[in-house]
C-alpha cells in the first residue's frame, strides 16, 4: 500500500513539474530553466506553449515572478510571502513586489467543513457544537474560520483545514525541492542563497502552520509567558474540539486596533494601548525569546479596559539566549553610533564570506549610522532602522537566522500601529529599560557564575573525551584507515561541461572512423551491393550522417555554437 501511495505522489509531482515549467515559460523565465539544465524541455515547450503576452513582456522580472507565483497557487504564494521577509535572500525590488502577494482564495463548501470536522474529531459535528455558522468569517489557502457555539453555550470560532491541502502542499514541496536541487547544481553562486535549505525551511514553516494542534499549544505558551498580566488576553483553546485539522478557540468580540474612530467612541486610551503593545512585544522578544511573527492590524483586537488580544498564531519567531544577547549588543551599538563595535559583532557572530570587503562594509555602516546621528531618539523608528541594517549586511553576504528577519518586519508593524495610535509614540523609550535590564543581567554575579560553570563543564567534557579520541586517531593511522575527504566546490558545472565536450569529441571520432572505414570499403568494391555501391559502405555513411545531424541539432538547441 505504501508503494502505491508513493507512486501516486510521484505521478502528482511529475504533473506539477509540468505545470511549473509551463507557467515559468509563460512569464518569460525560460532562460533560467535552460540554465538549470532543462534545455530539452524548454525547447519542447517553445513549440507547445504560447510565449508571454506583449503586456507581460513589458513588466519587470519581479512583477512577472509575482504573477507566476500567484498563478502557481497558494503554496507558492506562501513561499513568496515568506521570501518577502528575507532581504538576505532576494533583492529589495523583489521583496517590495512579493509583499503585494495576497492569500485570496474562494471558500470551500459548508458540507466539506462538516466532513473535515467529522474526520478530524472522530465525532459528528452535532456532538461537538450546537451551532456552526455556514458562512465563513474568513477564508485562506490553508483553512477557513467559522463562528460556532459549544454544547455548553460558549461562543467560539472554529478553524478548519481545507480538504486535501496537506497532499497538495506536499506535492508542491516535492516540486520545489526538485527545482532547488537543479538550481544548486547548475546556477552559478547558488550556494550563497542555499536554495535547498530555503525549501527545507519553508517546508518546516508551512507544515507547522497546517498543524492546528501545534497552534493551540503556541497560544497556551504565550498565555503562560504572560500569566498575571492584565493588559493582554489570549483566546482560550477548547481541546475537546481541537485536532491537527480543526482548532476551536474562544470567540473574541473586540475592536480592530486600526479602527481609531471606534476606539475613541468606546472611550479607550489610544496612547495607553500603544504603550502596552510595545512593552508586550519587546517582552516577547527580549525576555521570552518567543514572539508573534505577524502582528498586523487585522490580528490585533482591543477589548474593554484597553486590553490587547492577538489573533492568528500560525507564524511565530524564536530567539535563543545567544541570539537575544547578540541582538541587544547590535541595537546598543547602533543607538550609541559605535561603528567599530558593530563591525566587531558582525565579524564575531555573522557567517562571513571569504571575499568580505570590510573597508566597504565600514563605509556603508558609517553612512547608515550617520543618517540617524542628527535625529532625536524619539524620531528613530527601531524597526525600520533594524531592517535597513539587515539590508546593508546582506549586501555583503553575511547570513543571519530567518527569525531575525521576521523580527524586523514585526517591529515595523508594531511601530506603525503605535504611531497610528499615538503620533508621539517612541519605541526607543520603550526599548531602553529592556536594554538596561539585559546588560545588567549579563554582568550580574549569578549570570557570570552560570557562564563560568557552563564553560568549565565544557572543558571537563573535552578533557574526559580527549584521551579516547586521540587513541582512536592513532589506531586509525596504525591500521591505515585514516582518511581525509576533500570536497571540490564550484567544479560541478565545469565537470559537466567537460563531460559534454568529451562526449562530443568521442562522437566526432566515431563519425570520422565511420567515414574513413566506409571510404575504404567503397574502394575495395567487395561484398554485397546496393544500387552499385557496397552495402557496408552505404550503411557506414548513413550512420555517420545520422549521428552528425543529431549532434548539430543538439548544439543549435543548446544555443552554444
Amino acid at each position: 500500500m505504501l508503494s502505491f501511495i508513493q507512486l501516486n505522489r510521484n505521478i502528482r509531482s511529475l504533473r506539477r513539474y509540468r505545470q511549473i515549467v509551463r507557467v515559468l515559460f509563460k512569464y518569460g523565465f525560460d532562460h533560467a530553466l535552460e540554465m538549470m539544465g532543462l534545455s530539452q524541455f524548454v525547447a519542447r515547450w517553445r513549440k507547445l506553449v504560447r510565449r508571454s503576452e506583449p503586456e507581460i513582456a513589458l513588466l519587470s522580472p519581479a512583477e512577472r515572478l509575482r504573477l507566476a507565483l500567484e498563478e502557481l497557487g497558494p503554496t507558492f504564494v506562501k513561499l513568496g510571502q515568506i521570501l518577502s521577509t528575507r532581504p538576505d535572500v532576494i533583492p529589495r525590488h523583489f521583496i517590495l513586489e512579493f509583499a503585494k502577494l495576497q492569500d485570496q482564495v474562494p471558500s470551500f463548501p459548508f458540507e466539506a467543513v462538516l466532513e473535515q470536522i467529522r474526520a478530524e474529531l472522530k465525532r459528528e459535528p452535532e456532538e461537538c457544537f450546537s451551532f456552526i455558522d455556514p458562512e465563513p468569517l474568513a477564508a485562506a489557502s490553508i483553512a477557513q474560520v467559522h463562528r460556532a457555539r459549544l454544547l455548553s453555550g460558549e461562543e467560539v470560532v472554529v478553524k478548519v483545514r481545507r480538504p486535501g491541502v496537506v497532499e497538495f502542499v506536499e506535492t508542491d514541496i516535492d516540486a520545489m525541492m526538485g527545482i532547488a536541487t537543479l538550481a544548486e547544481r547548475h546556477l552559478p553562486q547558488s550556494e550563497i542563497y542555499d536554495p535547498v535549505g530555503l525549501v527545507k525551511e519553508f517546508a518546516r514553516t508551512i507544515r507547522r502552520e497546517m498543524d492546528f494542534a501545534r497552534e493551540g499549544h503556541t497560544i497556551e505558551k504565550f498565555a503562560e509567558n504572560f500569566t498575571g498580566d492584565p493588559t493582554l488576553h489570549f483566546p482560550r483553546v477548547h481541546w475537546d474540539q481541537t485536532a491537527r485539522g480543526v482548532l476551536a478557540m474562544e470567540y473574541i468580540n473586540g475592536i480592530k486596533v486600526s479602527d481609531t474612530a471606534a476606539l475613541d467612541a468606546a472611550g479607550l486610551d489610544r496612547r495607553l494601548i500603544a504603550r502596552r503593545g510595545a512593552d508586550a512585544f519587546l517582552k516577547m522578544v527580549l525576555t521570552h525569546g518567543f514572539f508573534h511573527g505577524d502582528p498586523h492590524p487585522g490580528n490585533v483586537l482591543i477589548l474593554p479596559d484597553n486590553v490587547i488580544c492577538l489573533l492568528d498564531y500560525g507564524m511565530v519567531g524564536r530567539l535563543d539566549a545567544q541570539l537575544k544577547g547578540y541582538l541587544t549588543d547590535i541595537l546598543l551599538a547602533i543607538v550609541q553610533r559605535d561603528v567599530d563595535e558593530v563591525i566587531s559583532l558582525l565579524l564575531y557572530s555573522g557567517e562571513i564570506t571569504d571575499s568580505l570587503d570590510t573597508r566597504a562594509l565600514r563605509r556603508d555602516l558609517s553612512a547608515f549610522i550617520d543618517s540617524y546621528y542628527e535625529l532625536p531618539l524619539h524620531e528613530i523608528e527601531v524597526g525600520r532602522m533594524l531592517r535597513e541594517f539587515l539590508e546593508i549586511i546582506t549586501t555583503y553576504r553575511i547570513k543571519f537566522q530567518p527569525d531575525l528577519m521576521l523580527l524586523s518586519k514585526a517591529l515595523v508593524a508594531i511601530e506603525g500601529m503605535g504611531r497610528e495610535l499615538d503620533p508621539c509614540f517612541d519605541m526607543v523609550e520603550h526599548l531602553r529599560p529592556f536594554m538596561k535590564k539585559a546588560v545588567k543581567d549579563r554582568v550580574s554575579p549569578r549570570q557570570v557564575m552560570r557562564e563560568m560553570g557552563s564553560h568549565f563543564l565544557s572543558y571537563v567534557t573535552l578533557a574526559r573525551n580527549l584521551p579516547r579520541d586521540l587513541k582512536e586517531f592513532l589506531n586509525r593511522i596504525n591500521r591505515n584507515k585514516f582518511k581525509i575527504d576533500l570536497e571540490h566546490r564550484g567544479l560541478d558545472r565545469a565537470l559537466r561541461d567537460f563531460d559534454k565536450s568529451i562526449n562530443r569529441l568521442s562522437s566526432s571520432l566515431i563519425i570520422a572512423a565511420l567515414i574513413v572505414g566506409s571510404s575504404i570499403v567503397m574502394q575495395t568494391d567487395k561484398g554485397p551491393k546496393l544500387m552499385g555501391f557496397p552495402v557496408f559502405a552505404f550503411l557506414g555513411y548513413t550512420i555517420a550522417g545520422f549521428i552528425g545531424l543529431w549532434w548539430v541539432v543538439a548544439i543549435i538547441r543548446s544555443g552554444r555554437l
